[in-house]
């Protein structure tokens, strides 16, 4: 037997002895084979459950802070196309002809089937000086939709304070009284609230007590000086010649300083008095006159940068 068989016979009945097989071979890897597949599989699975899990947390959590569903928005007012101002004047105009019924003669039936309906004008026929009216007003239009709305009249019937409803029909293009008209009590009147407390500037009430009635002086008889009270940038229209003449600043209040800029700005309420004129040189009555005016100092000194009526001066 040669010895290369020797030796590889003896190796062979060493390893049956031992259990031994030859060197370890090497497993194989992570990925190998078809086990990346199954990685792959794991991965997808594991962000599908994640993805779960945070839908499930956060959906509850974001109906918190979403849109209320349609049936609870807040309703939107719609803007209606109807002609207010067309149907103001023409319902004003209607309820001249339909209060004052001095002469309830075909005159007046031919002047009302210009606003009613064909055949209609009858229907409103009254007995002779039945009413008259004066002093008519729109004071409202109360508007129902695209065609319909009430025309509200206010007016002097027979002496007292009134309304008439007037009910005016648009077609979008032509106007019609779509019903009779309804006699009602005349508006209410409001009541004012109570107005706010501010605090007043006493030291600057008695620095503009020397400068306002030069002002509103030169405002109604001496143009020519307006210049000298009204700030350099300032426009101020005076009043026409001898219309008025200026009689007493009888009241000021000064309202206290609100902003600490370099420009003090206040709005000052002025009550006048003002004389009127007599041709016949008799003593004159007087006027009396609220104004909200803005006044400015600069350079140490008050001007007048703007002068309006007063929007309220009655109440505390």
């Amino acid at each position: 037997m040669a010895k290369g068989a020797r030796r590889g016979t003896a190796v062979q009945d060493r390893a049956e002895e031992t259990g031994f097989d030859g060197p370890p071979t090497k497993p194989p890897g992570r990925w190998s084979g078809g086990r990346w597949l199954v990685g792959l599989g794991r991965v997808v699975l594991w962000v599908f459950i994640a993805v779960v899990i945070v839908n499930g947390i956060m959906i509850p959590l974001r109906g918190g802070f979403a849109l209320p569903a349609d049936g609870d928005e807040p309703e939107q007012t719609e803007t209606v196309d109807y002609p207010e101002t067309a149907a103001a004047a023409f319902g004003q105009r209607f309820a001249e002809v339909y209060l004052n019924a001095e002469d309830p003669g075909e005159e007046r039936l031919e002047a009302l089937a210009a606003y009613v309906p064909e055949g209609r004008a009858a229907d409103l026929e009254l007995p002779a000086e039945s009413l008259a009216a004066e002093n008519l007003t729109v004071f409202a239009v109360d508007v129902e939709n695209e065609n319909n709305a009430i025309v509200v009249v206010r007016a002097e019937v027979n002496g007292e304070a009134m309304s008439l409803e007037v009910p005016v029909y648009s077609d979008g293009g032509s106007l019609v009284v779509s019903g009779r008209p309804a006699l009602m009590g005349p508006p209410t009147r409001a009541e004012l609230p109570s107005g706010s407390s501010f605090e007043t500037d006493d030291a600057a009430a008695q620095e503009l007590q020397e400068v306002l009635p030069g002002f509103f002086e030169a405002y109604a008889q001496e143009p020519g000086h307006l210049d000298r009270y009204v700030e350099a940038e300032a426009s101020i229209t005076p009043l026409p010649d001898h219309s008025l003449e200026f009689a007493e600043l009888s009241e000021i209040t000064v309202p206290s300083r609100s902003t600490s800029g370099e420009e003090d700005v206040r709005r000052v309420a002025a009550t006048v008095q003002w004389a009127l004129p007599d041709p016949d040189g008799d003593d004159p009555g007087q006027l009396t006159q609220d104004y909200l005016v803005t006044v400015v100092a600069t350079g140490g000194e008050w001007h007048v940068r703007d002068i309006q009526g007063s929007p309220r001066s009655y109440g505390e």
